[in-house]
């Protein structure tokens, strides 16, 4: 029989719809299995690679088969929908995953430890519980608007509520859901500083977490993402790998041996770009104070009278390429001698 070379699997909650092929290509299993049965499945073959889409759960399976010995692999569900040959079901998923990782060009998403696991959950938590909270101060403007009430914009306001809803004149029930409105509001802000002094915690114990923040204008929010997604930087060549997956390079449109570069492309991980731009128009603002060769680089472009947001943009990039050569060289951050020297 011949040796297993690819195991796909399309993952489901509960079923796992598995493709086995040799170094040929040539298919040897095709079948149906609940969690328990594929991992007992994976334990009876030899070491081969197993390969997945990158979703919900995909990180979870890769360290269990990575425990197993085999080497799992992650594919972008974008790069393998090409190679579904037909219709749509999860049979003909798991043959294009496993057609999609025979290619020798193919990309594939580094599979994340655990404690990266924490801090992406850490985050994403915090990010839903701060749209949450915006909601919330959002309903209590719109609902005192209702009654005749025009507080100030934003939260600051907010603490107002407390002491109007008890001078003023309204209908019972509007008050009580006002009311409501500002309790919900009052826990969502309680909870985001919680989670906002647990990041600080978790930075300040995370290895690369912590030579992220020498990075100029990098705080544990930016640095526990990018301690999340970046991780050890070697699935990318360089730092501009790394900063074209966030879509921080500029997007080509090319043609006849004739180059034409156009704004940043936006592709990959729209959070790791906010924080990045984030950081570079907080760097700008404090320029002044700013020292070193990166700080004269910058002071150079907007010399030069380049648009500000073309420098925040620039930056940016610059701030993604420093990140991942600390990652991926386990360094810190060095401003250079003309910052030792100010």
């Amino acid at each position: 029989m011949s040796k297993v070379d690819i195991t796909a699997v399309d993952l489901g909650k509960h079923s796992y719809h598995a493709h086995e092929q040799d170094e040929r290509g040539h298919p040897l299993l095709r079948k149906k299995f609940n969690r328990a049965g594929l991992l007992q499945h994976l334990a009876s073959i030899e070491p081969c690679t197993v390969v997945m889409e990158a979703c919900g759960g995909a990180h979870f399976m890769a360290q269990q088969v990575a425990m197993l010995g085999h080497t799992p692999k992650l594919i972008a569900p974008h790069l393998v929908r090409p190679y579904v040959k037909s219709n749509k079901n999860d049979f003909a998923d798991a043959e294009a995953i496993c057609e999609a990782a025979s290619r020798p060009t193919m990309r594939f998403v580094a599979v994340k430890t655990q404690a990266q696991q924490a801090l992406a959950m850490l985050n994403s938590v915090r990010d839903s519980l701060i749209k949450e909270r915006t909601g919330a101060v959002n309903r209590i403007h719109a609902g005192l608007l209702e009654v005749g009430v025009s507080l100030a914009p934003g939260f600051k306001s907010i603490k107002e509520v407390p002491a109007l809803l008890e001078a003023a004149s309204f209908h019972g029930l509007i008050k009580k859901l006002l009311q409501g409105l500002y309790d919900h509001y009052v826990y969502l802000d309680r909870q985001v500083k919680v989670l906002d002094k647990e990041v600080e915690s978790q930075v300040a114990e995370d290895d690369l977490a912590s030579r992220l923040m020498t990075i100029p204008c990098v705080g544990p929010i930016t640095s526990s993402v990018l301690a999340a997604e970046l991780g050890d930087g070697k699935q990318f060549k360089c730092g501009r790998g790394y900063s074209a997956s966030i879509g921080l390079v500029p997007k080509q449109h090319s043609t006849g041996g004739k180059t034409v570069l156009l704004g940043i492309s936006k592709r990959g991980d729209r959070s790791q770009r906010r924080l990045f731009v984030q950081c570079a128009r907080i760097y700008l603002m404090h320029l002044d104070k700013q020292k070193g060769s990166l700080a004269d680089w910058v002071r150079k472009l907007l010399a030069g009278h380049r648009h500000s947001n073309l420098v925040v943009c620039a930056l940016a990039n610059k701030l993604a390429r420093i990140a991942w050569s600390i990652a991926a060289n386990h360094t810190e951050f060095d401003a250079g001698p003309s910052a030792m020297n100010a």
